[in-house]
């Protein structure tokens, strides 16, 4: 294979299937690195970075910087910035030795996380709980352990006196699960010369999945969907509720969303995820894999599709999903509502664009009492969506994926590497429209099912972290040596 770039894709997967050369062993991490690396990921949890009034990225990214200076950065090469008190990201730039020739490797990482209910978690959810083999805590899989393992990382690189060919750049930033003050995209506009890059690697996405433990495939993001909100109101002229009737906005509501749950959005297949289910097909039981099968001919065979589809991971790789997400109607306890409203979240198949999907969902719930409006990422509603459709996978270059296999495969022996399309959405977009290569890749490890991001007790096997940890040392020293 060429040393500058694969062809495609597709060569990713012939990658996987090479025969596997003699690995050398991935050094463990030291009893004293990895204390360091778990007092990090400890001190991550425990401060609240959501977006809610009690959450405070920069007390994440403060912590951080803290850290960085004491270890001995410069002060020049840490740098604390972002529109808003309370939304500062982190920029840390590890210097190279000499002036260096190639534009620096950037790591993104996201600060803050989802809001999460203690009335709902069985744990503290911003307490780092360890119980079982797991850790418990809001941001365990999204993505503080990421953010952990890669300040460690470049502390530990620090301390060893590594001096790479090319500078080094981990960002921490604000307000990608949402919020006013988006830090990778502010970056990007503002302030692009500290995050400029060859190309970018996003632990938001990506990893090996595993099934009853063993490592079925490693993943690597290369193209994501589109995400979108649609605001869904029905409104009525209300009433007496001793008077009850049939035409209430909650009724008109509740029919538009059932409507929605019974939809399919058609049956869709790209490069990326026809490449990802030929790898995967490889690693299935004999019902699923002939399934796969049924799905990668031409034409596809829809039935096997319907019955992939059973699996939510499944159906979400081919296919448009909207789900309603939240709910709110009436007025008093009284009364008929005179108002009902549902948020609708979309990930949009790539090739799609929002306003193309928000006309699907005016076409499907084809009631003129109804409207359906998009709301931005800062919460404005407008009457109409935007026309951008998702980014473009970028060119697999070889070292890039070169030491990631190398170093995969020596952890996880023999999982086959894959592309795959983020089903959620990340902050790659902001790079990627600015014509800088992004790479989703979080080297964790999670069993099927135990996605629990976004979601109640959110935890994470701590091996699986230690394993991060030791992936991104070995992969930051190789990409720096590039």
């Amino acid at each position: 294979m060429p040393l500058k770039a694969f062809a495609s894709f597709a060569a990713i997967a012939l990658l996987a299937t090479l025969p596997a050369q003699a690995q050398s062993a991935i050094p463990t991490t030291s009893a004293a690195d990895r204390a360091e690396a778990h007092e990090i990921f400890k001190q991550l949890i425990e401060i609240n970075t959501t977006d809610t009034p009690k959450g405070n990225v920069t007390a994440g990214t403060t912590a951080m910087e803290k850290r960085f200076l004491d270890a001995g950065f410069a002060r020049e090469d840490v740098k604390l910035l972002g529109p808003a008190p309370n939304k500062m990201n982190l920029v840390v730039r590890y210097r190279a030795a000499g002036a260096p020739d190639r534009k620096p490797v950037l790591f993104l990482c996201h600060m803050d996380v989802v809001e999460a209910l203690p009335s709902d978690w069985h744990t503290n959810p911003f307490e780092f709980v360890e119980k079982d083999g797991y850790v418990y805590g809001r941001g365990t899989q999204d993505m503080k352990d990421s953010d952990a393992a890669l300040v460690a990382t470049f502390l530990r690189l620090h301390r060893e006196g590594y001096k790479p060919k090319r500078d080094l750049i981990l960002a921490l930033t604000a307000d990608e699960e949402g919020g006013e003050y988006n830090g990778a995209q502010w970056l990007v506009q503002q302030h692009r010369e500290l995050v400029d890059a060859a190309y970018v690697i996003n632990p938001d996405s990506g990893g090996v999945e595993l099934e009853h433990g063993k490592a079925v495939v490693a993943a690597v993001e290369a193209t994501e969907k589109v995400y979108a909100d649609y605001q869904i109101t029905a409104t009525n002229r209300g009433g007496h509720s001793s008077l009850p009737r049939p035409d209430n906005a909650i009724y008109d509501l509740t029919t538009a969303l059932n409507k929605l749950s019974s939809f399919s959005f058609p049956f869709e297949l790209n490069e990326v995820t026809r490449t990802y289910f030929a790898n995967l097909e490889k690693q299935e039981p004999e019902q699923t894999a002939a399934d796969i099968r049924g799905i990668l001919a031409t034409p596809p065979d829809l039935s096997a599709a319907a019955r992939l589809s059973a699996d939510p991971s499944m159906n979400s790789n081919f296919r448009t999903t909207c789900v309603a997400t939240r709910l709110s109607a009436g007025h008093a306890n009284n009364a008929l509502p005179q108002t009902a409203q549902a948020n609708v979240n979309c990930r949009i198949f790539p090739g799609h664009s929002p306003e193309e999907i928000r006309q699907q969902l005016i076409t499907l719930f084809g009631d003129e009492k109804l409207t359906v409006k998009y709301v931005t990422d800062s919460g404005s509603v407008l009457e109409k969506a935007s026309d951008r459709k998702a980014m473009d996978p970028p060119k697999p270059i070889a070292e890039v994926f070169e030491p990631l296999t190398r170093i995969t495969q020596a952890i996880w022996p023999g999982v086959p590497i894959t592309p795959i399309m983020e089903n959620g959405a990340s902050d790659s977009i902001y790079f990627a429209w600015a014509g800088i290569p992004c790479y989703g890749y979080s080297a964790v490890a999670l069993e099927r099912g135990d996605e629990r991001a976004h979601g109640q007790d959110e935890r994470l096997p701590m091996d699986s972290y230690w394993k991060s940890l030791d992936f991104f040392y070995e992969f930051s020293k190789e990409v720096g040596e590039q």
